[in-house]
């Protein structure tokens, strides 16, 4: 899984790319291609 500052040209990889968004952290999720998955954001340590 890649780390990512950008999301939009994760998105336009493969047609069934999907962006998701959880626990603050936003996901690029391919069912069908698992090598293009994608992370943005992460959490805060207290």
């Amino acid at each position: 899984m890649q780390v990512l500052s950008s999301l939009r040209s994760a998105k336009r990889r493969h047609r069934d790319c999907k962006v998701v968004r959880r626990k603050g952290r936003i996901y690029v999720i391919c069912k069908t291609n698992p090598r293009f998955k994608a992370v943005q954001g992460r959490k805060n340590k207290r």
